[in-house]
């Protein structure tokens, strides 16, 4: 059975927000220049797709109530996070990604968000 204590019920954060949105800038325009799996056409692209990657981001975390950050909560922030990154394609055009440029990109995330954690900002 689920522990509900463990459910965040945090209101929301304009600055975590901002954060999650500059890291998932900097995560995409790493894993475009690493990766032949996730292509971005320009500029505007980089920043709607890391909107959009954003938000799915905090209604992953309001739904599940797991955050989608790699090494902050294991194989399922891994796995969600992967699968915030390929669905972020869907909503952005100019904006491409493989199955693999996306775990590729979830564990950059990871490794940004190790580095520069949103919520202790």
């Amino acid at each position: 059975m689920a522990n509900l204590n463990n459910v965040r019920t945090e209101t929301f954060n304009i600055t975590h927000f901002i954060i999650r949105v500059v890291v998932a800038g900097v995560v995409f325009a790493i894993t475009s220049y690493v990766t032949k799996g996730l292509t971005i056409s320009g500029f505007w692209p980089l920043v709607v797709a890391s909107i959009v990657l954003a938000i799915l981001d905090y209604v992953a975390t309001k739904v599940f109530g797991v955050d989608a950050t790699p090494f902050g909560k294991g194989i399922t922030g891994f796995i969600l996070a992967a699968i915030i990154i390929y669905a972020t394609q869907f909503f952005v055009s100019g904006f491409e990604v493989s199955f693999r440029g996306a775990l590729i990109g979830a564990l950059i995330y990871g490794i940004i968000d190790a580095v520069i954690p949103a919520k202790t900002m």
